[in-house]
């Protein structure tokens, strides 16, 4: 199935979870906020939520400074 992530397409098996997405692209879960579509998808549900062909994820990650 075809997804959109940070406005770039990615190809993914049809059985593909926001946590599988974060895995492969090296993403530290405690680290990112996801939006899937519009809406907030709290951490805790990365594993169980479903990708669709044509969702659009947005990754953000946590960035510290001094």
């Amino acid at each position: 199935m075809e997804i959109c992530v940070n406005g770039e397409k990615e190809f993914l098996p049809q059985s593909a979870t926001i946590a599988d997405v974060l895995a492969a692209r090296g993403n530290d879960v405690n680290r990112v906020v996801v939006e899937i579509n519009g809406g907030i998808v709290p951490r805790e549900n990365f594993a169980e939520t479903p990708l669709r062909e044509g969702d659009a994820l947005e990754v953000v990650h946590f960035v510290g400074g001094g």
